[in-house]
């Protein structure tokens, strides 16, 4: 059995269609991403898939259960983690942790070997009578997971969870979902990181609402329309910006001190590359052609979805 499925998921506000028709499966066990900028829609998605808003069209089922006609029987097997959790700040990690026990209803026996695990587990042990309000961002990301799994979900939802996080923290809350995937817990992310996306087994790019690309990392990567051709310089902004005006029919992109030039005709877009480049008296190391990114192929799909590339 799917742990998610949906066909022509819809959801609109008035005129605006948010979540346009999309259909997908998430199998048991398997860690999914959604993937998109801000507004794409992904936290309609999530709020739709947890029985929070009904569609307007199309229909779902989580662990068999219809979003529309069984949203009670979902909250029982799933954990949802928003972007704003409710932690109580005026509570310890481990008052905030036995308020959502007993709001899930977790039975007393076994539940302090429960809690101890996860203190251990999202290694907040040495913290448990701290207050929430004090702890960092990622500490707070943390207690917001252990509290998800108090009740021992089937399938997880975690939106956007390590936005804002620092870099560390966000290695350690993903070594943490993996682990959880041993368990057979299906986790489905939403993230605006492209590069957290390497990190799922399957993940779709969301935009406006629609998914631009289904599959797993490589397959998507196998999307792009084109080679991809890394360029090292000197001044790589303002490189950006000549190549842009030089080669308007390719795609350039800013990777950190390196740019990105995606091309259907590299042949001949490299030496125009380093002809543009030393007539505007930049220095270059290397022009090479290289793997596209996930960000290559959003970027390109995007500019063909009608959306401006950046």
């Amino acid at each position: 059995m799917d742990a998610i499925r949906t066909e022509g998921l819809t959801r609109k506000f008035h005129d605006t269609v948010a979540v346009d028709r999309l259909t997908l499966t998430v199998g048991e066990g398997e860690i999914f991403g959604l993937v998109g900028p801000d507004g794409a829609g992904k936290t309609t998605v999530m709020r739709l898939l947890t029985g929070i808003l009904d569609p307007t069209a199309g229909e779902a089922w989580v662990m068999g259960h219809s979003i529309d006609r069984e949203a009670g029987r979902i909250h029982e097997e799933i954990g949802y983690m928003s972007q704003r959790f409710g932690l109580y700040p005026d509570l310890s990690v481990m008052e905030n942790i036995a308020f959502y026990a007993d709001l899930y209803g977790v039975p007393r026996r076994g539940r302090r070997e429960r809690v101890e695990e996860l203190l251990a587990f999202s290694n907040l042990t040495p913290f448990q009578r701290r207050l929430a309000g004090n702890l960092s961002g990622g500490m707070k990301q943390k207690l917001g997971l252990a509290c998800a799994l108090i009740h021992t979900p089937k399938v997880l939802f975690l939106d956007e969870p390590t936005n804002g996080v620092d870099p560390v923290s966000r290695r350690d809350f993903w070594r943490i979902l993996y682990r959880l995937l041993q368990e057979r817990v299906t986790i489905f992310v939403s993230t605006a990181y492209l590069d957290e996306a390497e990190r799922f087994q399957r993940l779709a790019l969301l935009n406006k609402g629609k998914f631009l690309a289904l599959g797993s990392p490589e397959e998507v990567k196998g999307l792009y329309p084109g080679m991809i051709l890394e360029v090292r310089c000197e001044r790589p902004r303002q490189a950006a910006e000549i190549l842009r005006k030089e080669m308007s029919g390719e795609t350039v992109s800013l990777f950190g001190e390196r740019l990105h030039v995606g091309t259907k005709e590299p042949d001949r877009a490299a030496p125009a590359i380093g002809k543009a480049l030393s007539g505007a008296g930049i220095p270059y190391s290397a022009i090479r052609p290289i793997e596209p990114a996930l960000e290559d192929v959003f970027v390109a799909l995007l500019s063909s979805d009608g959306a401006p590339a950046s």
